[in-house]
């Protein structure tokens, strides 16, 4: 397993100077008043795998205000056995974020992938079935990404495509080498996106499938199932076919997508499909406190898939996620994380909304840009 020994933090958001020793490899709660810091943490861990972190923040957002030296983040990992110095901050002189392993400079972020991961849960997400699809396919995208780090390169090159296409139809460059180009590099990288996606959609729906029945008592199962117009062609159509199929789809579409930016249809269209099971009911007509515990069981199901696969469960960052549970379902939601094995890092204002982890979890006090170990 991999998990967040000690953690240092220099000018990082509400945090001058502090540091957190021999952090527990299991259930960890930081308690304290709203404003405290706590989420600030749970960012900083967050920081640690590739990306912009829990709060997908621009560096000059994270950045202590007056602070006279760039953020920084330092952490000594465990993972596989071995100990990881990981450190992270910002490069004044290139005006991003630069990444250090075991003291060496790493080419890419990417290099973080192979020591931790980690899935977050903040109350922002609570409204993630009704919100827009854009909110649930980065979602879904960032599970894959945790199970698969080259999920992400992908994303990032359709993206790049798709923007270097939308400028030339924007100025009206009519240069159609370089658009057939770039649309065959969406069409060749979107189809790898939706068949990564179908695949993991029958990864994650069997480990739903596979809760224990104390799970699903409390945090009901989810029937999980894709829509967009490249995952349907590939459920049914050779992955080539379906290239083709999407590459004149884009040439035929300049027109409207020069005044509209962006593509008609391709994989940054598509949306996740959410169930409530027992009750064969579409998520977001269910209520919130169901919205929720299907939220936590699709969650808890992500963590028992990374376990079976890829042999240990991600680092876990729950926000504020017991504030909104009856007592019943906090116990159950502690067990089910503690049988897990993994660290789980959970915030909360009152203390005793985690009675039922008292004698597992590590607690730690958050007030006013200091932490101390209680």
């Amino acid at each position: 397993m991999s998990f967040v020994q000690t953690l240092q933090l220099r000018n990082f958001r509400s945090y001058e100077t502090v540091r957190m020793e021999d952090v527990h490899s299991g259930l960890i709660v930081l308690c304290g008043p709203n404003g405290a810091g706590k989420t600030n943490v749970l960012e900083a861990v967050s920081l640690l795998t590739p990306g912009r972190g829990l709060r997908s923040a621009a560096n000059e957002e994270i950045q202590k205000k007056d602070a006279n030296q760039a953020w920084a983040i330092a952490s000594n990992v465990e993972t596989g056995g071995a100990n990881v110095q990981i450190g992270t901050g910002l490069d004044v002189s290139a005006n991003k974020r630069a990444v250090r392993i075991n003291g060496v400079p790493a080419k890419t972020q990417m290099a973080l992938s192979d020591y931790m991961s980690c899935i977050w849960l903040t109350p922002q997400m609570d409204r993630l079935f009704l919100d827009t699809a854009g909110g649930r396919r980065r979602f879904f995208d960032k599970l894959i990404f945790a199970f698969d780090s080259g999920h992400a390169g992908r994303v990032t090159r359709y993206e790049n495509a798709m923007a270097q296409r939308s400028k030339l139809l924007r100025e009206e460059k009519n240069d159609d080498v370089w658009l057939k180009s770039l649309e065959s590099q969406m069409a060749e990288t979107g189809v790898a996106i939706a068949a990564a996606r179908l695949d993991f959609v029958v990864r994650l729906q069997r480990a739903c499938d596979m809760a224990p029945q104390n799970e699903e008592n409390f945090f009901p199962k989810a029937y999980l199932a894709l829509s967009g117009t490249v995952e349907e062609l590939l459920a049914r159509t050779p992955a080539l076919e379906v290239e083709e199929m999407f590459a004149y789809q884009l040439r035929q579409s300049r027109a409207k997508d020069a005044e509209t930016g962006g593509a008609a249809t391709g994989p940054h269209k598509g949306d996740l499909l959410v169930r409530f099971a027992a009750k064969d009911m579409p998520a977001d007509q269910c209520s919130t406190g169901e919205q929720k515990a299907l939220l936590i069981g699709i969650i808890l199901a992500h963590a028992r898939l990374m376990r079976s696969e890829r042999g240990m469960p991600p680092v876990l960052l729950l926000d504020e996620v017991a504030a909104h549970l009856d007592e019943d379902r906090r116990a159950a939601l502690f067990d089910l994380l503690q049988d897990l094995g993994g660290q789980v890092w959970m915030t909360g204002t009152d203390e005793s909304l985690f009675s039922a982890a008292r004698k597992r979890a590590q607690f730690w006090g958050v007030n006013r840009g200091e932490i101390t170990k209680k």
